[in-house]
């Protein structure tokens, strides 16, 4: 079973983004794949934004793909996500969908 990392705009954001996230963990879930949410992440001790990425950064390495949610270029940790993702060799999809994985594409660099 696949096991992907959701990777999105988050600081700033309305809740964090979490609906988005967790909108996508579902249907992602719903199609079979496992899945690494952050907005499923607990707070990290230090609350800083370095404590979350180290996070991901873990999660990311148990990963065997990286799905991107829309807003993601405006994003620094998920650009950084993306490049983790890419120098592993993971395959990235972009999800412009909000309703639907279906049909994902996945692309590696």
């Amino acid at each position: 079973m696949m096991r992907i990392y959701i990777s999105g705009p988050m600081t700033g954001l309305p809740q964090l983004n979490y609906p988005a996230f967790n909108t996508a963990a579902e249907l992602l879930r719903t199609e079979g794949f496992e899945v690494e949410n952050p907005a499923e992440n607990p707070e990290p001790e230090c609350r800083s934004w370095a404590g979350y990425m180290r996070l991901a950064l873990v999660q990311i390495s148990r990963c065997d793909g990286l799905l991107l949610l829309p807003g993601w270029l405006d994003s620094k940790g998920a650009r950084l996500e993306l490049h983790i993702a890419q120098q592993l060799g993971l395959p990235v999809a972009h999800h412009a969908d909000s309703m639907s994985v279906a049909g994902l594409r996945w692309t590696t660099s």
